[in-house]
């Protein structure tokens, strides 16, 4: 058999075999079969020619065999997250792929994944394995692959033209479509995903610092401050007992004298996406369109003169963190509290706490006196294995859910699972304010708690997060903010910390955390902008405009 008849079997099979997900979708969107039937077969149509067209330059008689078979399997598996987890396949999931650890991978790994992938997988292998290969000259070979790209786009764009008025409004009302056609979609997803880190590390940095440097309230203080940022994963706001939620997920904070901000929408619906953008001084518009990437909050932090420390106990600070000193959150840590903590490499939360005292002291103490930023950046209600995310002691909900297949789980049980990770991340926000009041005599204290992006928990049938954004459902962008301030730092700033409270249902987004958390450091920079910041207008102390 010719490679190029090879190529154009393979295609007509994964069309037909692994798109599963984009038959249903359309099924649901067309109602009447009369109605979707002829936009499916378009469809079929459009994929058949992309698909020809890209695996024309792959359609060799030597060493492709393995190539066939890796697109093949790359089908399989976007074709089960499709169907498990309701996701599209976008350069932004693609990207969330390239960036998963081992830990999150071993999370998604089940029987049924690998039963869902063999049963797409058994007759391509065996046909691949034993299809013979007709020898062609190399320049006819090149020849018939040209004439098949030719042919592909050509017939692809009669179909477009004739065809526009079905699909035009189509993919317009449906933009998910066009990431369902598989594996389409995962090549061309995959393909800019690897290539988009790339082409950044050629742009220079855009620079943030100039004119960075201390306000006022430095000159007379009596001590720094020390400002706790918590970075939160996947948690949802209408989870948090202190919004309003029926059930009490939040015990620790409902004791203190915090403020939870109920109003607040994330940048983005992965934290790919949203910790970049949150930690930008650009606003999520202006960032999504940005020519090269900046500085961030934390190099403007340092550069005024303060310590800086993040510690990690995810994948990574996405680029946040390079340039500030930065640790994961196990390293160093003896014995006993890898037991206690860690449990088969990954660690519970808690373990960002541990030997805290000691990592504030190994920072510079010219730096420390004017001031300490330290985030800590959480695993938090990551998913889909939402029950690793709270310890014993934290576990409010029974039974819960603890399948990683989360649509083979009752709803109850996964809502369990999901509430006792929110529980869990309660437990570490309370346990670090009172680590913080334990330093009120070394310095002006404060916490501020974020989530990077919300949780789909089968609402409307999808789970997980990173939806693209403008048709992700609001469970995956309503984002949980909470402050606690010691009377240290009230006073410091003249904070009038009940104004706070009556502002706190008003709307805001992630491009607030950069100027409120350069507001409450008293750190007068050029970038700066008043009117984003949450608690200006309840702060007595006025920022000195910045040189």
């Amino acid at each position: 058999m010719t490679p190029q008849r090879i190529v154009l079997y393979l295609t007509l099979y994964l069309t037909l075999v692994a798109n599963g997900p984009l038959w249903l979708q359309l099924a649901r969107i067309g109602g009447a079969p009369s109605l979707y039937l002829r936009s499916a077969l378009e469809m079929v149509v459009l994929m058949v020619c992309g698909m020809v067209a890209l695996l024309a330059f792959v359609a060799w008689t030597r060493g492709m065999r393995l190539l066939w078979w890796l697109v093949a399997l790359v089908a399989a598996l976007a074709q089960y997250y499709m169907f498990t987890y309701s996701v599209v396949m976008d350069p932004g999931m693609a990207a969330n792929v390239l960036q998963t650890d081992a830990h999150e991978v071993a999370d998604l790994l089940s029987p049924r994944l690998f039963a869902a992938v063999a049963a797409v997988m058994l007759l391509p292998t065996w046909w691949l394995l034993r299809v013979r290969i007709a020898p062609q000259p190399l320049l006819r070979q090149l020849a018939r692959n040209l004439a098949m790209v030719a042919l592909a786009l050509a017939l692809a764009a009669a179909t477009v033209w004739g065809a526009s008025r079905d699909l035009a409004p189509l993919m317009r009302n449906h933009p998910q479509l066009r990431y369902m056609m598989n594996p389409l979609a995962s090549l061309y997803s995959g393909a800019v995903a690897a290539v988009r880190p790339a082409l950044a590390r050629s742009q220079a940095l855009l620079p943030m610092i100039a004119g960075a440097r201390l306000g006022p309230s430095h000159a007379a203080q009596a001590r720094p401050t020390l400002l706790l940022l918590v970075v939160g994963e996947t948690a949802r706001a209408d989870h948090f007992g202190i919004n309003g939620y029926a059930r009490d997920t939040t015990p620790r904070l409902a004791q203190l004298p915090v403020v939870s901000w109920g109003d607040v929408r994330s940048c983005g619906t992965s934290t790919l996406a949203s910790l970049p953008c949150m930690f930008s001084p650009l606003g999520k518009e202006a960032f999504e369109a940005r020519s090269a990437d900046t500085e961030t909050l934390l190099d403007v932090a340092q550069a005024a003169g303060m310590a800086v420390l993040w510690l990690d106990n995810q994948s990574g600070c996405k680029g946040v963190c390079d340039r500030v000193p930065h640790a994961l959150a196990s390293e160093g840590l003896g014995a006993q509290a890898r037991a206690a903590w860690c449990d088969g490499g990954e660690c519970n939360d808690q373990v960002l706490l541990q030997g805290l005292d000691a990592r504030l002291a190994a920072l510079p103490q010219e730096q420390r006196q004017n001031g300490v930023l330290l985030v800590l950046h959480q695993m938090g209600s990551h998913g889909p294995a939402y029950y690793k995310r709270s310890l014993a002691q934290q576990k409010r909900f029974a039974p819960e859910c603890r399948n990683e297949v989360l649509s083979q789980c009752g709803h109850a049980q996964l809502v369990n699972a999901y509430d006792n990770s929110i529980a869990a991340t309660d437990a570490l926000l309370g346990d670090a304010v009172a680590w913080l009041q334990g330093l009120a005599a070394q310095y002006d204290t404060g916490l501020l708690y974020l989530s990077d992006h919300g949780e789909s928990l089968g609402e409307y049938g999808l789970f997980l997060h990173g939806m693209p954004y403008r048709i992700a459902p609001d469970a995956q962008k309503h984002v949980p903010m909470v402050a606690w301030f010691s009377v240290g730092l009230q006073q410091r700033q003249a904070l009038d910390v009940g104004c706070v409270r009556r502002g706190a249902d008003a709307p805001l987004t992630h491009d607030n955390l950069y100027h409120g958390v350069l507001g409450l450091l008293d750190v007068a920079t050029p970038t700066y902008d008043k009117a984003l910041d949450m608690l200006a207008p309840c702060r007595g102390v006025s920022l000195a405009p910045a040189s």
